[in-house]
């Protein structure tokens, strides 16, 4: 599929999806399987930090982490999500529209970047992450949201075993921390969201891979290395 395919065609999907989505945003970010991702990053990024919220759908994640008092832009693909998001606009919070592979921002802009199950939408994941991090500054930090193997939303990519086209990139969490390892971003943190009836009982005596395993979402909180912005130049 062209780039100018994949990108068209995910736009009209998440256009497509914007009132769906938005229906069920809040109850995701406050109750769901998105609940533990503010806290996350409020753990391990200094409040008042400047964030971009990369792939921020309807902006509520956004508007949470500035409630949090932190100064944030969301940025996302669908021009929908973008005009719900809007509405949500103030001191401290905006909105663009731009896509990840080429977002729309300046280098070192941002003290860190937040980005939940979004670089799973892009054509090339790995350009995607270095564009993402030449706009965090050294030292700054990437919080990532990948989709665990037990997420029903990872069949978007299934009709690839059939030879059709598909609009997302699934990986596997230890995938993408090899990738962004290899790219300069050293892993600081790590934190699991997990299925209904999995407890926390179940999974405490673990090992990290096996929690991967089991896991609907991943979360990791990666620093950007001196390395990185060695290679990035």
């Amino acid at each position: 599929m062209e780039k100018r395919e994949w990108h068209e065609s995910a736009q009209e999907r998440w256009d497509h999806n914007a009132s769906n989505w938005h229906s069920k945003s809040v109850n995701m970010w406050t109750e769901g399987s998105r609940k533990d991702i503010v806290p996350f990053v409020v753990k391990n990024v200094p409040q008042g930090s400047k964030v971009a919220d990369l792939g921020c759908g309807d902006g509520f994640g956004s508007y949470l982490l500035n409630q949090e008092g932190y100064e944030v832009t969301g940025m996302d693909l669908s021009e929908k999500m973008v005009e719900f998001a809007r509405k949500q606009e103030k001191e401290g919070l905006d909105f663009v529209k731009g896509d990840l592979s080429h977002p729309p921002f300046e280098k070192g802009q941002f003290d860190a970047v937040m980005m939940i199950n979004s670089l799973e939408w892009t054509e090339d994941p790995l350009h995607a992450l270095k564009q993402i991090s030449e706009v965090v500054r050294e030292d700054g930090r990437v919080c990532i949201g990948i989709l665990g193997p037990t997420a029903h939303p990872r069949e978007n990519s299934y009709p690839r075993l059939y030879g059709e086209d598909v609009i997302c990139n699934t990986m596997m969490p230890w995938e993408l921390e090899k990738l962004a390892n290899e790219n300069g971003l050293v892993k600081e943190d790590e934190t699991w969201v997990f299925k209904k009836g999995v407890s926390e009982k179940l999974t405490n005596n673990l090992s990290q891979e096996l929690k991967q395993a089991l896991t609907f979402m991943t979360l990791f909180m990666f620093r950007k290395t001196q390395a990185d912005v060695e290679g990035l130049e």
